[in-house]
């Protein structure tokens, strides 16, 4: 079996209201990576991913632009031990 990682991520700037949480989740299942997004409430969207190293990186570089209606002014990166998650959610 292949290398797990896991990283989370917190995502400051316009990136509630704008459909940051479902492209997330879809670039997620492009790349084969679990995990979960959810809006926190001082305005930051925070994200963790798991899988491989390649695939969480490449998600972790999206989130430093989004989708196109974001205006993402920062992105920090904590790496976490993987917890085996199965899915990728919305929460």
């Amino acid at each position: 079996m292949s290398e797990v990682v896991r990283r989370r991520v917190e995502v400051r700037g316009r990136v509630q209201g704008v459909f940051f949480r479902e492209t997330t989740r879809r670039e997620a299942a492009r790349h084969g990576v679990t995990g979960w997004v959810r809006n926190r409430p001082d305005g930051t969207v925070e994200a963790v991913f798991e899988g491989d190293p390649d695939s969480v990186d490449a998600l972790v570089a999206w989130t430093r632009h989004g989708p196109r209606s974001a205006r993402v002014e920062a992105v920090a990166v904590f790496p976490e031990p993987p917890e085996g998650l199965e899915r990728f959610t919305v929460r």
